[in-house]
């Protein structure tokens, strides 16, 4: 018992000693690779996701974490094996996280600091990401298209954005 005890101990402290990859994206999304594992993404699978973005930040003054996420999914695929040129990726971003795309000047009078999400969006766009944000959302939030930042296209709606990928066969996911 004390040799498995020492031995489990061992292993995770090798697994806790890693530092974090970001193979995709970087500085964001920072992931570990584990090498055991006997679940990787496929080299071989064209991936095809839109990914519902509707959570709004905690705290305006650090990026959104959902945004993020996307940045670690990215990450996490690569480092598991698949072809980053074989990653295709759709945000629909809406609802409380509509404000993380707004230029400066909007996100300032309604959080009092700068967009802190503005490199990540770049980050995100500049690996191939396509972000959309739901022109119904703008309108509710009487965000107007000039104020969005450069890096997102407006799309009619989050609705319209995830049934086209759904109906093109994209998985869904939801942060």
């Amino acid at each position: 018992m004390k040799y498995l005890t020492l031995l489990l101990f061992l292993i995770s402290s090798e697994l806790l000693a890693q530092e974090r990859q970001n193979p995709i994206i970087s500085p964001y999304g920072g992931i570990y690779d584990i090498p055991e594992a006997a679940v990787k993404a496929d080299p071989n699978i064209d991936y095809k996701i839109v990914i519902d973005i509707v959570t709004e930040n905690e705290n305006p003054e650090e990026f959104n974490w959902s945004l993020n996420n996307v940045a670690r999914l990215l990450n996490l695929h690569v480092v598991s094996g698949a072809d980053p040129k074989k990653i295709n990726v759709v945000l629909a971003i809406h609802g409380g996280a509509t404000y993380a795309i707004a230029k400066d000047s909007i996100y300032k009078k309604k959080y009092g600091v700068n967009n802190p999400n503005n490199q990540l969006i770049k980050a995100l766009k500049d690996a191939g990401v396509l972000l959309t944000v739901c022109g119904q959302s703008l309108i509710s939030r009487k965000i107007s298209v000039d104020e969005v930042n450069e890096n997102v296209e407006i799309a009619t709606s989050m609705l319209t954005t995830v049934t086209t990928c759904q109906l093109k066969g994209y998985a869904y996911l939801k942060f």
